[in-house]
């Protein structure tokens, strides 16, 4: 008898798990209570990625497989998709948005690979409630204040928003620059302060004023 793929038997587990004779702590569960899980998962994955640990890495791939899963499962009971939805998706995205593997389209560089991504990515969202009015739309609103920071500002500076440093006279090493962002950390700190939410209020704040700048006002 020929074994069926593994991910069939995550899927029947996973609503068996979810079913009145499952699991109390996953009956519980919904898309808001495991959002910080997936999270996790993924700083998880990325440690072992990092340690170049094989077995490790498995392991992590899977719990976030799982958190998948798990999400796939809560949204089938309430009707809205299942796993098989978003797996046909993802590869119809990927086959779309790769004209130059599946299609006509001739690249010559990595830039006209990300551009044309960006090209269909606006075209499928056209017309539609995700289209992304703004060149800054589509940042994460939860991501860490450094990472939301770094996404605006490449997001700016690709819409002509903003370019260059702060303080182009300004000369520092990676090693510097990394000892003053600690050493900005810690001040903060010794002031009873969030340098997370400092730099979060921060770059919120330079949003609007670029967002004002978009627009013309």
């Amino acid at each position: 008898m020929k074994k069926q793929p593994a991910i069939n038997d995550l899927l029947k587990v996973m609503a068996k798990l979810r079913s009145p004779t499952g699991c109390p702590w996953d009956r519980e569960q919904s898309h808001l209570t495991l959002r910080r899980h997936a999270i996790e998962e993924v700083y998880e994955l990325i440690d072992a990625i990092e340690a170049r640990d094989d077995i490790e890495m498995a392991e992590e791939l899977g719990d976030l497989l799982l958190q998948v899963a798990f999400h796939c499962q809560l949204a089938k009971e309430r009707g809205a998709f299942d796993f098989e939805q978003v797996t046909r998706h993802l590869v119809d995205k990927l086959v779309r948005r790769h004209p130059h593997v599946f299609g006509t389209t001739k690249v010559k560089d990595v830039d006209e690979v990300w551009a044309n991504w960006e090209k269909i990515k606006r075209a499928e969202k056209k017309g539609t409630h995700r289209e992304r009015a703004s060149a800054l739309d589509g940042i994460p609103k939860h991501l860490p204040a450094l990472l939301y920071a770094e996404k605006l500002l490449k997001k700016a500076r690709k819409a002509n928003l903003a370019t260059g440093a702060t303080d182009s006279k300004r000369r520092l090493t990676k090693t510097a620059l990394a000892k003053e962002l600690f050493e900005l950390a810690a001040f903060a700190q010794a002031h009873g302060w969030s340098a997370e939410e400092l730099l979060s209020a921060e770059s919120k704040r330079r949003e609007k004023g670029l967002r004002r700048r978009e627009q013309g006002k």
